[in-house]
């Protein structure tokens, strides 16, 4: 008997694909059915997945249901985290926030605002830097709108200092970090230097939104 992946929300059960007793074959039509459907639950009745947003949302698919020989072909590392990148608008934060929902297993990784934790050090000091560097998975929100950090008169780049503890971790456990942002690789490079874009094509795929992304806001 072949039994089928389910995912239920509320009454409603989601077929996701195939289970052969030994592994899942996915339909991406149906993953497609269920985001449209988990989306409309966390953001409202106007929530909707685009047509031309499809081929990367795919990839991204791919890559959160360990499909390795999808990956492989479309030079995605399994071992890395997303980078995830796109005009303002385009629905990179929505994104990450459906598909953490895409397994069985308990969320994924916690999506923090890159702001939040600069507030956060602006109060604690160093402590924030060594509580984001701790053995969790992440998704920094929003990476580069965030302000410089300021500790008792002190300026900090925050966000720089989160992502080269992240890249030890990383280095230490293979824990992942995941990141939305709206700069592409060399505002990264004159943001945060040279040392941390180094750190960061080892730690992340980078997947970006096409340049003429619509702002979904509107």
């Amino acid at each position: 008997m072949i039994n089928l992946y389910k995912i239920k929300e509320g009454d409603v059960e989601y077929t996701l694909g195939r289970f052969n007793g030994d592994t899942v074959t996915y339909d991406f039509k149906n993953i497609l059915v269920y985001l449209e459907a988990k989306g409309k639950i966390l953001f409202g009745e106007h929530f909707e997945i685009h047509k031309e947003d499809h081929k990367l949302l795919l990839k991204l698919c791919c890559y959160f249901i360990q499909d390795k020989d999808y990956c492989k072909a479309n030079g995605i590392d399994l071992n890395k985290g997303i980078l995830l990148s796109g005009p303002v608008g385009c629905g990179k934060t929505s994104l990450m926030n459906l598909l953490r929902n895409l397994s069985l297993k308990p969320k994924m990784f916690e999506i923090i605002a890159a702001r939040n934790i600069v507030f956060a050090y602006n109060h604690l000091g160093t402590k924030t830097i060594q509580d984001f560097g701790n053995n969790k998975c992440y998704c920094f929100d929003d990476l580069g709108i965030e302000p410089i950090g300021k500790y008792y008169g002190n300026t900090y780049n925050v966000m720089g200092e989160v992502l080269l503890s992240r890249y030890e971790l990383f280095l230490e456990t293979k824990i992942k970090t995941h990141i939305t942002t709206n700069l592409n690789a060399s505002e990264i490079e004159e943001r945060y230097g040279s040392r941390v874009r180094s750190r960061m094509r080892q730690l992340f795929n980078q997947l970006t939104f096409s340049e003429t992304t619509k702002d979904k806001r509107k």
